[in-house]
């Protein structure tokens, strides 16, 4: 057994939540990973996971070990990094973290052309809409959503992250087009399900619109509450009703003519995004290169930030419908 491999592959399995999800990312079987972990707890002489058909659970031994193998797999790249300094060619595995639908729709296309230019570095991507601590969970580099925490993290201003409402033509033809935010309490407004306890749960129903009048929050109500903004898409391509979803993941229909943006001289909610990395592997050839890459794809081109900016409104990193 590779010590090494059935360590970062088990931090694999908690990170993602589930053997499958950890086979994907480690490009091996869901049985090859069962294999790993089998292995690991063999040599280890106890237990990590208590695993059903539906759902794993750390045991406490297995809390303890997973917080365990960060340290000794963080260990081991920032030896590793000791040598990239020394080169001036990007080099080496970069990890980065991004939230799930930016992540999708815009970074994951944006990365061939990076990995192009840099042939030697190794990207290790995790779209995930929590936001993971950078330096305990050994990540080189972060997009965030909304408004940042006070930190002694480098934050590079993005463009702000903007949402679109729209609905199919066939629903329009059959309901009939909304012209002010009143309207829309005549018409089946499909919702992004918020997480119990979410700062954001009211906006649910409660959608903000920002026009000549002033800001206009309106209830709306709809068949369906959803906590995923990729299925408030596809309802809203079959015509179940209008959606708030963020611009990116309704660019090409809008293009194509398969959704219709509703009410464009009003602005929608946004949320600011920015680009997080610990000042000291900025040093890296390969993260510098990628805060380069990043910067000119989707910066603000302002200064950067030490710290968190003023208050903003809050939106929670998550996969939303005023929705991210």
């Amino acid at each position: 057994m590779d010590l090494f491999q059935a360590m970062s592959v088990y931090v694999r399995v908690v990170e993602a939540g589930s053997m499958t999800a950890a086979a994907q990312q480690c490009e091996m079987s869901t049985t090859m990973v069962g294999n790993h972990l089998k292995a690991l707890e063999q040599r280890l002489g106890v237990r990590l996971l208590n695993r059903t058909t539906r759902r794993q659970r750390l045991t406490e031994f297995g809390t303890a070990y997973y917080q365990r193998c960060l340290e000794v797999l963080g260990l081991v790249a920032d030896s590793e990094r000791l040598a990239e300094q020394t080169h001036d060619e990007p080099s080496g595995t970069l990890r980065i973290t991004a939230p799930l639908t930016f992540g999708t729709e815009r970074l994951a296309p944006a990365l061939s052309e990076f990995s192009l230019h840099n042939p030697r570095v190794k990207l290790d991507v995790v779209l995930t809409n929590r936001r993971p601590d950078l330096l305990d969970n050994g990540f080189d580099v972060a997009f965030r959503l909304g408004a940042l925490e006070p930190s002694n993290l480098i934050a590079r201003p993005l463009i702000d992250y903007t949402l679109t409402m729209c609905a199919s033509r066939e629903y329009l033809a059959r309901r009939g087009t909304p012209e002010k935010p009143e309207d829309l309490q005549q018409h089946d407004c499909l919702a992004f399900a918020y997480p119990a306890g979410d700062d954001w749960q009211s906006v649910a129903r409660q959608w903000r619109l920002h026009g000549p009048e002033g800001e206009v929050e309106v209830a709306v109500s709809g068949p369906m509450l959803i906590n995923s903004s990729a299925g408030l898409h596809q309802a809203a391509r079959t015509g179940m009703g209008i959606v708030m979803v963020p611009d990116a993941l309704v660019e090409q229909d809008l293009r194509e003519g398969k959704l219709v943006a509703l009410m464009p001289s009003y602005q929608l909610p946004s949320r600011p995004m920015h680009l997080v990395y610990a000042q000291d592997r900025h040093r890296l050839p390969k993260l510098r290169r990628f805060v380069d890459f990043a910067v000119k794809m989707w910066g603000k081109h302002s200064p950067p930030l030490t710290s968190s900016p003023s208050p903003a409104p809050v939106f929670p990193d998550s996969d939303p419908g005023t929705a991210a």
